[in-house]
């Protein structure tokens, strides 16, 4: 069958998202819902067929500096960083709740946002989003500092301690991939930490922000603590960045962007952590189970289009082995069944948008012009909607761009190698150090690797295990600082020293 007309009509969208499809397009500022400034508009596609379905507010400079304003108020007068800690976690939890009451709805807004399929969505994306909430709100009772006796001076000379206290106005900056999930990752530390928010969107994702919006006030939050300001990333972000009034910026997105935030902030010394780029390295030594491995390394990287930072777009396998693993990883790709978001048959729905389709296509036309080799896929699906198949590249050197550059899409390419030296030096050789996975029975040989990896989270015979426990972050130009666990908490903290003399 043609693969051309292989892809069916996306389905009808439930009552609950027509209705949320149909909301004014408004700002959530201060706790109510507000017009903007000014009268621009951006436009929501559905990319598994492309068509416009709805629209929200292109935030103005003076919508976000009365967002910030409202946050900046909200923190200065105690009305969050005051509450008792057991206050800010029952109503994190309370969010959280009310998320989890609307699981469907999130789920089905999710897959129509952003292309995902609706059962991946409501699987994993809106779980772990509920998951992350609980987990850090226990947090909000748990953050303490040390008594420390000053080393120079005479025991009981002094009374010192160290404090940890929320840093002040967090601006939230989230990406397309896992809208709702990315959003939560960072409202619900810095909300634990006692942090007052100004959240924005992806001007592609901001469906699930703005249903968000409607429970916060409902879990108790007060005015102010979280505000949510949709708009482009080169002007509300950028406006965010650079305010004065905000004291710690969070971006998760492209490294080429997250270098520009770091700049910016720069100038007034905010606090940044960025969570960026990366091109995760699959490395599998000869002694493994071929087939099962074969489609963990497809699940590495077709999960979510490849549309995932730690995606495992880097396939290194042992010269032994590497002929049987690359057509096991192809014929996985088979069983990917790409379609609409909102079909039960979907494995993997479509691109984000045309703008991230294209690139991906450009991307395997540069792998083909300089001499790599398709084994399967490498054909944009349609007519309608931004599809890509699945797609297994070899016959590829490490300076082509296929292999140096992120995609973010489906396609993998694979290498061989010969001994552990040899590959770890090739994983390491790229800019960014996100994750890597090893695929080995050896036990010594996978320490021997996770030792030689530079990379944030190294897994071993499995790829793109996240756990809000575990702290998660980059090496080199896939970040600055971690997200999740203690680190997270703390990344929305400032230290101060105390020291009374007695």
């Amino acid at each position: 069958m043609n693969e051309m007309t292989n892809i069916m009509a996306q389905a009808e969208y439930s009552a609950g998202a027509k209705k949320a499809l149909d909301r004014k397009p408004q700002l959530f500022i201060n706790g109510e819902w507000v017009d903007s400034t000014g009268g621009e508009m951006i436009t929501v596609i559905d990319p598994s067929n492309g068509k416009e379905i709805s629209r929200f507010v292109e935030a103005t400079d003076a919508d976000v500096d009365k967002a910030v304003a409202a946050a900046r108020t909200a923190f200065d007068d105690g009305r969050w960083t005051g509450l008792p800690p057991i206050a800010r976690e029952t109503m994190i939890h309370a969010l959280a709740d009310q998320i989890a009451q609307r699981a469907e709805l999130f789920a089905e807004l999710e897959a129509i946002d952003n292309g995902k399929p609706s059962t991946v969505a409501g699987a994993l994306d809106i779980p772990a989003s509920v998951g992350m909430l609980h987990y850090m709100a226990g947090w909000a009772t748990k953050i303490g500092g040390d008594c420390i006796d000053p080393m120079a001076a005479p025991s009981g000379a002094f009374h010192a301690y160290v404090r940890r206290e929320p840093v002040g106005v967090a601006a939230q900056i989230v990406p397309w991939n896992f809208p709702l999930l990315m959003a939560v990752l960072k409202v619900a530390p810095a909300l634990a930490a006692g942090c007052t928010i100004v959240l924005k969107p992806a001007e592609q994702t901001s469906l699930t922000a703005l249903l968000l919006a409607d429970m916060i006030n409902e879990a108790g939050l007060p005015p102010g603590v979280l505000n949510i300001v949709t708009g482009y990333g080169h002007t509300a972000g950028d406006r965010l960045v650079k305010h004065p009034d905000v004291d710690k910026v969070a971006f998760t997105g492209s490294t080429e962007i997250g270098k520009v935030i770091n700049k910016n902030a720069t100038d007034t010394l905010k606090l940044v952590t960025l969570e960026l780029g990366g091109k995760s390295p699959v490395i599998v030594l000869p002694d493994v189970d071929v087939s099962a491995t074969s489609g963990g390394a497809a699940d590495a990287i077709f999960f979510n289009s490849g549309q995932v930072c730690i995606a495992g777009s880097r396939i290194y396998a042992h010269k032994d082995i590497f002929d049987k693993l690359v057509e096991g990883v192809s014929e996985a790709a088979q069983g990917w069944k790409v379609g609409p978001s909102l079909s039960p048959e979907t494995r993997m729905g479509p691109l984000v948008s045309d703008e991230q389709h294209k690139r991906v296509m450009d991307y395997i036309d540069q792998g083909k012009k300089a001499g790599a080799s398709v084994v399967t896929g490498g054909e944009a699906l349609g007519p309608d909607g931004y599809y890509v198949s699945p797609t297994v590249m070899v016959d590829v050197d490490p300076d082509m761009s296929v292999v140096r550059e992120e995609i973010f899409g489906p396609v993998v390419v694979a290498q061989r190698f010969d001994d552990l030296d040899e590959v770890a030096r090739q994983a390491n050789d790229t800019s960014y150090g996100l994750a890597a996975s090893v695929w080995t029975r050896d036990l010594s040989a996978m320490h021997h690797m996770c030792a030689k990896l530079k990379a944030g989270t190294v897994w071993g015979n499995c790829h793109g295990v996240i756990d809000p426990a575990l702290p998660f972050g980059g090496f080199k130009e896939s970040g600055l600082g971690r997200e999740q666990g203690r680190e997270g908490v703390e990344a929305y903290t400032e230290q101060k020293s105390v020291i009374i003399a007695l």
